[in-house]
């Protein structure tokens, strides 16, 4: 938060220092949880501190206001008993020669958020205080006031654990104490460590969220058709391709993030042919029959499992990632050969980087043509089906059959078919 730097990236750079090597995997996820509770919840834990606070903490302050942001979110949101979160906090507090001197007001302070912090938490307005209101505003223009707080709502949940399986998703839901969503996805409400997982070692399973695995049923693939995968890391579409049968080639411009995708395979006993390149230079041998460009995006769809979106993107403007999609756009079309498929997605709740970016390329593009979703490819979504026939969910859809259920990361898609002639 201080540096804008996105979470994955602070918090792989924080267990690389040599003494925090040994903290035990239960205390990193722990540690993971407690970051993004506070990510997700900022506003309102803010807001509550603030009313036990009698005027700003004056400078040099260290790290107070995280420790008192994590001490708050422990004992508001996470359950930790009163004396473990306090005590914690006050030894922070010590352990910080900028912070040391508010060690007493730190224990004060938590005391009362302790006592009557849950009882205001219940009177705020979670969408209001949480959400940027630049973000929120963006969202009623798009769908309207009530399906933006709910969206907003949906977007400040925990989420559950998503698994796309190799084989038969009901077994797999039972092995792993589960559910079997329509789309093959096993959804896993109490998941612990992944690792410790059934089936993970073994390559049985990899995590993808429910709607990041629409795309790919989109393009419907065949066994031994060649797909082009671009923009491939993390690399769960390509393993859905290669476990269709398909020959894949995965293109991503970071060699790391596309060693992540090979580890990924590896694991599942998958191959894929990866390529470490940029789309907007790369020339495959020959066309493809199908190609998936999952594009660089806001990633707004995806706050439910990257709250530190609300806080790294600081405005709406999008620009420069919606000129770079359409020119990924362009360059992927001229890799389909003339009959196959062209799926083109990103996990943006935003128009620009979905609707608005097929609507320009359609106009420009006669030798390509729209192939509309159904809602039997879905799982029987339909409310995620567009007018013009797209693919577009919503953190607050559900499943039918799992309307009680959690929801599903926001993502658009749209299939084009490219003429014959």
């Amino acid at each position: 938060m201080k540096r804008g730097t996105f979470f994955e990236e602070a918090f792989a750079e924080a267990f690389q220092k040599p003494e925090r090597a040994k903290i035990e995997p239960r205390d990193r996820a722990f540690a993971r949880l407690l970051v993004t509770t506070v990510l997700r919840r900022h506003g309102e834990l803010t807001h509550v501190i603030n009313t036990h606070l009698q005027k700003p903490l004056p400078e040099p302050q260290g790290w107070v206001w995280q420790i008192l942001l994590a001490g708050a979110a422990q004992l508001l949101v996470l359950d930790t008993p009163p004396h473990a979160a306090i005590g914690l906090a006050v030894d922070q507090c010590k352990a910080d020669p900028n912070a040391r001197r508010f060690d007493k007001l730190v224990n004060a302070v938590l005391r009362r958020v302790s006592d009557n912090g849950r009882a205001a938490l219940a009177d705020l307005d979670a969408v209001a205080l949480n959400v940027p209101p630049w973000l929120l505003a963006g969202w009623e223009k798009t769908y309207g006031p009530d399906l933006a707080r709910r969206i907003a709502a949906s977007s400040l949940e925990e989420p559950p654990l998503d698994v796309t399986v190799k084989g038969d998703a009901a077994e797999w839901a039972a092995k792993l104490q589960g559910v079997a969503l329509p789309t093959g996805t096993v959804r896993i409400l109490q998941a612990g460590r992944i690792p410790d997982l059934p089936g993970f070692d073994d390559g049985f399973w990899w995590v993808q969220d429910a709607a990041a695995a629409l795309p790919v049923h989109l393009l419907n693939a065949k066994p031994g058709q060649r797909v082009a995968d671009l923009c491939a890391a993390p690399g769960g579409k390509t393993a859905e391709l290669v476990n269709a049968g398909a020959h894949v080639t995965a293109v991503d411009i970071s060699a790391a993030r596309l060693r992540r995708v090979k580890d990924n395979l590896d694991r599942l006993h998958f191959t894929a042919d990866c390529v470490t390149a940029d789309v907007l230079t790369w020339a495959p041998a020959a066309p493809f029959d199908a190609v998936l460009l999952d594009a660089p995006c806001s990633a707004t769809g995806t706050i439910r499992r990257h709250p530190d979106i609300l806080h790294v993107r600081q405005t709406r403007g999008f620009e420069k990632l919606t000129g770079l999609q359409g020119q990924l756009l362009e360059r992927a079309a001229t890799f389909v050969r003339p009959g196959g498929i062209l799926v083109y997605c990103s996990c943006s709740l935003e128009p620009e980087e979905g609707e608005h970016q097929i609507a320009r390329f359609l106009a420009t593009h006669a030798n390509f043509e729209r192939v509309p979703v159904t809602a039997a490819e879905i799982g029987g979504l339909s409310d995620a089906i567009t007018s013009d026939g797209d693919l577009r969910t919503l953190p607050s859809h559900r499943f039918p059959g799992h309307e009680s259920g959690s929801g599903l990361d926001g993502f658009f898609a749209s299939r084009l078919r490219r003429r014959d002639t």
